[in-house]
């Protein structure tokens, strides 16, 4: 079904997406779930990851969906850890996607890390690669993005087709703010990494994820030194 979604039809595909500018995440992810069984979602286990698995936990189908971390070997170890945090609250078991090189292998070939001089490298290597090989022979994939977090993701619709990876792009929380994403943990005691109790709103592979005060800009830790906010999967081509 995804194929007839690309270039050639893309009004198509907005009229569809408008649709369900009103609707809850949780009807976008039922639809996309009936309409695409190859569907798969990649998680950082962010605070948005995490309000999505627990709705998928609770859908026809939910816990069907492959899920998968892009595990770079540089993740916090908080992080790792709700890996089986998930799957003990929710029964949905994640996917570590590992890329080609480890990081000794690549460090030992650039003659040390390259995360502080060449970020936009360590980021292809290690999470753009990966995730293309991810994607591989899915219809659709599910992210958490939110249109508030940064300019790449400002024009982001519930539904769109990826030009970059070749597919759907589903994204259930679009519409919502960070305070929405907050309350719903909150009602629904969704578990979340704690590292976002620690100065963390936005959460990466650490040597370029730092802690930022509560009135800062949600992404203002990510790559301190350089004039980058994301790590180039949801930038548009």
């Amino acid at each position: 079904m995804a194929a007839k979604y690309n270039n050639n039809n893309l009004v198509q595909l907005r009229d569809l997406s408008d649709k369900f500018e009103k609707s809850t995440p949780q009807e976008i992810l039922s639809w996309a779930i009936v309409n695409y069984p190859t569907i798969t979602m990649a998680t950082a286990f962010g605070a948005e990851g995490c309000a999505i698995l627990s709705m998928l936990s609770e859908l026809p189908g939910g816990k069907d969906v492959r899920i998968f971390n892009l595990d770079t070997g540089y993740q916090f170890p908080e992080t790792i850890e709700m890996r089986d945090r998930i799957a003990e609250r929710y029964g949905i078991d994640v996917e570590f996607v590992r890329p080609e090189e480890t990081v000794e292998q690549m460090q030992a070939r650039f003659g040390g890390p390259i995360y502080g001089t060449n970020p936009d490298e360590c980021c292809r290597l290690r999470k753009i690669e990966p995730l293309k090989r991810a994607l591989s022979g899915h219809e659709a994939w599910i992210t958490g993005i939110r249109r508030d977090q940064t300019p790449d993701r400002a024009v982001a619709e519930p539904i769109e087709w990826d030009s970059r990876f070749g597919l759907i792009k589903v994204n259930p929380l679009a519409h919502w703010t960070r305070a929405e994403v907050r309350a719903y943990i909150g009602i629904n005691d969704v578990i979340y990494n704690p590292l976002h109790d620690r100065g963390y709103p936005s959460i990466g592979c650490w040597p370029c994820t730092h802690q930022v005060a509560e009135t800062d800009d949600e992404r203002a830790g990510r790559w301190l030194s350089f004039a980058k906010v994301e790590c180039g999967l949801h930038v548009k081509p």
